[in-house]
């Protein structure tokens, strides 16, 4: 049953254990330069995954479409006015462009929002219904999405040249606008999400609780994947202020698991 399951997760584990290698150490030879694009619509096509097992075939993509096309718009308006981001332009590593932006950035916000929902979703897991939980859980979901991009954008700016700011701020030279419409985007997606997610019941149990915990693992591969290049560089701050909290979380996360959810409905399938 979670045989196609498997083989896409295990190609992004394969595809993941290459980039370390290649990007980190900065050995990525040139007819391989769509490797980024590709690792980032995986990525994307990881969260899919997630999404569909979740809230169905028909549901779960079209959640996904819906990110995709309105990240994509945010994205543009960013590089084409300066709006919501701030002012930047991506450079020409990561394929092909809508609007100037390239499709694996959309796919990666799919990614961004389903990893950030599963970790907001399991901290509130107690909480009764209501209107203080949509917000806490809108809330952690874009507080986590913030914390995604303190590590992203100092390597893919300063590091690896993904892309330019026009601005400038203490940290890393990256506006700290573009940190503020990493929060509002992602509150925004989360505020929509959250009243589907509790009004429905995935389909299998078994896939559901399979790419629940391993959007988990890909939250925490992606974090070290850019706290590994972090440490290479000595972007010791950004470093430090990530590393600890992403730690926190995913220890959190393994202990309501143990604590709460560890039982003949809910374990950990490898």
């Amino acid at each position: 049953m979670l045989k196609l399951d498997k083989i896409v997760f295990n190609l992004f584990l394969f595809w993941y254990g290459c980039g370390i290698i290649l990007v980190g150490f900065d050995i990525l030879p040139p007819f391989l330069e769509w490797a980024n694009a590709f690792f980032l619509i995986l990525c994307g096509v990881l969260a899919t995954f997630y999404f569909i097992r979740t809230f169905g075939k028909t549901l779960g993509t079209s959640i996904s479409i819906f990110i995709f096309i309105m990240s994509m718009a945010a994205e543009s308006l960013g590089v084409h006015y300066g709006w919501i981001f701030g002012q930047y332009n991506y450079s020409g590593d990561f394929g092909y462009k809508i609007a100037e932006v390239p499709i694996g950035i959309g796919f990666a916000w799919v990614m961004v929002v389903a990893v950030t929902h599963v970790l907001s979703a399991q901290f509130l897991k107690k909480m009764n219904d209501s209107l203080l939980k949509w917000f806490a859980y809108s809330l952690i979901g874009a507080l986590i999405a913030v914390l995604i991009d303190l590590i992203i954008d100092p390597v893919a700016y300063l590091v690896k040249g993904y892309w330019g700011w026009e601005g400038d701020s203490f940290y890393y030279q990256v506006p700290l606008q573009n940190f503020s419409g990493w929060f509002f985007v992602s509150f925004f997606f989360h505020v929509l999400l959250y009243p589907v997610y509790i009004r429905i019941s995935p389909q299998s149990q078994e896939r559901f609780l399979f790419w629940k915990h391993r959007m988990v693992a890909l939250f925490g591969m992606v974090m070290g994947f850019f706290i590994f290049l972090g440490i290479l560089d000595q972007l010791w701050f950004a470093v430090t202020i990530t590393g600890i909290p992403t730690y926190a979380f995913l220890y959190a996360y393994r202990k309501s698991i143990k604590n709460f959810e560890l039982s003949s409905s809910e374990k950990v399938i490898v």
